[in-house]
């Protein structure tokens, strides 16, 4: 029976020189708050159990993780439709490209960059009478705390400094690739990025992933089998944005990443992991979070090749 608390264990102890690594996300001033040296990993296991290093009770956003959540519940309403709208290939441009999107007449490339993201949340919007309450309360039920919040204060502040997503949802608009008011769609997808959570709430919120679809906490089957394994291969070439090819090479799992700096990894069939630590590299992705998970495959020799 492997050991997965002294995996965790050994893990930090390996990453203990990274922590003050990286810059912390400072283009939205809320995030800008959050202090280097922090770090917490939690693992779930599909037999429900959690292991957990470092600050697992600290707090923190979980920001572009929520596009998993977003295209998850897009998926439960549209199925294979929702692809008429995204694409599913990798971008190898920055998440927050323009030009991309102006060449491929409004598509996105795949759900995980912002174009991406904020077109599922606009189709996301048009099924759902109250958006952003619906989605909290899917998060309380899957991680199994009913008083999980949306940070007001990060959701505003993303909100002030929208410009740039919101040319992008304008773009799409222009090329009839969006439904709803650009405005009331960005508040959602900001509100969604601002749910606050810790690492143990985040393995377990995001559990299904190893789990076929199964969510043991809300019980409910939130995506069939084969919709997880797709989106699990999704999350594997796309979930790091320009970087998803050095994360596979490293980590050797699906993946998707925060600038709060926290990522989710999945091994199908044993466990969803999560890590934060707030100091970024220059593709907006944690320094010691990566490394932490390229300490923990290498224990596990869990890559999936």
């Amino acid at each position: 029976m492997t050991d997965y608390q002294a995996v965790l264990d050994t893990t930090l102890s390996h990453i203990q020189p990274l922590l003050l690594s990286g810059k912390v996300a400072d283009y939205i001033p809320a995030l800008a708050e959050q202090k280097l040296g922090q770090f917490a990993m939690a693992l779930h296991t599909i037999d429900g159990k959690t292991y957990t290093v470092g600050d697992c009770q600290a707090r923190f956003t979980v920001q572009s993780v929520s596009k998993v959540m977003t295209l998850t519940m897009a998926l439960q309403r549209y199925e294979d439709e929702l692809w008429q709208r995204v694409g599913k290939e990798p971008s190898g441009t920055a998440f927050n490209s323009l030009t991309q999107l102006e060449f491929e007449n409004g598509i996105p490339r795949n759900p995980f960059i912002n174009a991406g993201a904020i077109v599922t949340c606009d189709a996301l919007f048009s099924r759902l009478g109250a958006p952003i309450y619906t989605m909290l309360e899917q998060y309380r039920r899957q991680s199994g705390n009913d008083k999980v919040v949306i940070n007001k204060k990060v959701a505003q502040s993303e909100f002030e400094h929208r410009f740039r997503n919101a040319a992008m949802a304008y773009l799409m608009k222009s090329f009839g690739n969006f439904t709803n008011e650009v405005e009331e769609v960005l508040w959602c997808y900001f509100n969604y990025c601002a749910i606050e959570i810790n690492c143990a709430e985040l393995a377990r919120t995001f559990s299904y992933l190893s789990n076929q679809g199964y969510c043991a906490q809300s019980q409910q089957q939130l995506l069939s089998a084969k919709q997880t394994k797709q989106l699990n291969s999704l999350l594997f070439t796309s979930g790091l944005y320009d970087a998803a090819g050095d994360f596979a090479y490293r980590v050797g799992m699906p993946g998707k990443s925060g600038v709060s700096g926290t990522i989710i990894a999945v091994v199908p069939g044993k466990f969803t992991v999560a890590v934060w630590s707030p100091g970024l590299d220059k593709f907006g992705n944690s320094v010691a979070g990566i490394a932490a998970l390229e300490c923990l495959s290498e224990q596990l020799n869990t890559a999936i090749f």
